[in-house]
């Protein structure tokens, strides 16, 4: 079963590009916010929104260069944008960069899943 991705900017204009990247930005800001608090406990929804456009902006632009080294730029950065908003120290920014790719994984397969579903919807 091929998968074909949703929000492809590739060969679009500026404005899809534009748009991704505020999708993936809002969508990594609230599950920077859910690993944050389930992590650390009571914290500012503000401090995620610093940490979202970091995997957000590397998500988008590496996009051509596959997986393994869009995920591994991607959790890094979201590494270092977590350790300098939250101003954590260096295993504790760790653990909330796995909580968050974890929660968006979950998030993005359950949002494929039911844009799947509701595609296949009688009309």
């Amino acid at each position: 079963m091929a998968f074909v991705a949703q929000l492809d900017p590739a060969g679009g204009t500026l404005v899809a590009y534009v748009g991704t990247f505020l999708i993936f930005a809002l969508g990594y800001s609230v599950t920077a916010h859910i690993a944050a608090r389930y992590v650390l406990g009571e914290v500012s929804a503000r401090r995620a929104l610093l940490v979202g456009p970091v995997p957000a902006a590397a998500s988008v632009l590496l996009q051509h260069y596959g997986p393994a080294i869009t995920i591994g730029v991607t959790m890094f950065g979201d590494y270092l944008a977590i350790r300098s908003a939250y101003r954590l120290n260096y295993r504790l920014a760790g653990l909330v960069a796995v909580i968050h790719y974890t929660v968006t994984v979950i998030a993005g397969i359950t949002l494929v899943n039911l844009v799947g579903l509701l595609g296949t919807a009688p009309t």
